[in-house]
């Protein structure tokens, strides 16, 4: 299979689905992407324009719009899946059945599935026939969708079980603008993409009570801290966080102006609710259902995360973000290095 000439299909046409599409098609490759909404559809098919997710980006008409699914994954040398993490499941079960069986399938979707607490890739290999287990592969690092739409340069991971399948993906996304390594540790690399989002709304929260520099700073060195003893336990390569989809994700999106997760924890951090902050969201914010799954699975396994279960806690049992920081900064003291024992 030749990355210069694969057949794609793009599953999910929110802002980083769209943007991925966007980058394939510069690149010279045909693109069907799936959109769950009929009005996206009709934007790209009537402007070359996602208007509702993407904004402002025109798109290359090698990018073709479809809401059939069997449409746009029928017989694609590779499948790029682009949902949010509660939808991937059912999406992959939809599409399984008219996937070519040769297909390299890559997840861009960064979340922990609630019951399971499987991470994206986990989930496809229970959705998809067993001959897909290792064809999957995980896209995943500092990447904002309006940024990579921009060609704002960018360098991101392609993780793979199979060295060959990450290397084949690669070489399918890399451009003069966006950067791709590989790596073999996958749960590593996806669990800093999904737990980061907790952190990110954390971040937010700070922002929000107006704390200042120093309490961001130490938030995200400590929220690092708890992704990697989460990550050990669940046998990860420990150096996995110290790299792009780790610190690097981490810090693009506890700090910058366009973090949904972000954007999320400080409107919380300046007193408005849950509820009311994610109804005037049409985009997902995937910090919001993962921090559920990350404090289940923490309890779970008796790793201790204390950042994520206070952000567990303000969003779900109305702790007030105030008396959130100052149980964290009055917690029992510690010598730094425990966490590397």
């Amino acid at each position: 299979m030749s990355a210069d000439s694969a057949a794609i299909g793009v599953v999910g046409a929110g802002s980083w689905g769209t943007a991925l599409a966007g980058l394939l098609a510069e690149k010279g490759y045909k693109i069907d992407l799936w959109a769950y909404e009929t009005e996206v559809k009709r934007s790209i098919v009537q402007s070359r324009e996602n208007r509702l997710y993407l904004p402002g980006v025109k798109l290359s008409p090698q990018v073709s719009a479809s809401t059939e699914l069997a449409e746009v994954v029928f017989e694609k040398e590779l499948i790029l899946i682009v949902v949010p993490s509660h939808h991937m499941r059912k999406v992959a079960q939809n599409a399984a059945p008219h996937l070519n069986p040769r297909a390299i399938v890559v997840s861009a979707s960064k979340g922990i599935e609630e019951k399971t607490h499987l991470t994206m890739t986990g989930v496809l290999k229970q959705a998809l026939p067993d001959g897909f287990a290792q064809r999957l592969a995980a896209l995943s690092g500092p990447s904002f969708a309006r940024e990579v739409a921009q060609q704002t340069p960018t360098a991101v991971v392609a993780a793979s079980a199979d060295p060959s399948v990450a290397t084949y993906v690669q070489h399918v996304f890399a451009s003069p603008f966006f950067r791709v390594y590989t790596n073999e540790d996958v749960i590593g690399v996806e669990l800093g993409g999904a737990v980061k989002n907790v952190i990110a709304i954390a971040s937010g929260i700070v922002d929000g009570l107006g704390l200042g520099l120093n309490t961001r700073a130490a938030l995200i060195t400590r929220g690092l801290a708890e992704i990697r003893r989460l990550g050990i336990q669940l046998g990860a390569n420990p150096h996995t966080f110290s790299g792009l989809s780790g610190m690097g994700d981490l810090v693009l999106t506890c700090t910058g102006a366009l973090s949904r997760n972000h954007t999320v924890g400080k409107r919380i951090g300046e007193g408005r609710s849950l509820e009311e902050v994610l109804s005037e969201m049409r985009m997902v914010a995937e910090g919001v259902k993962t921090a559920r799954s990350v404090y289940s699975l923490s309890k779970k396994i008796g790793v201790e995360m204390p950042i994520s279960h206070a952000v567990y806690a303000v969003l779900y049992e109305g702790l007030s973000p105030r008396e959130a920081v100052y149980r964290l900064m009055t917690r029992d003291l510690k010598d730094e290095m425990d966490d590397l024992r």
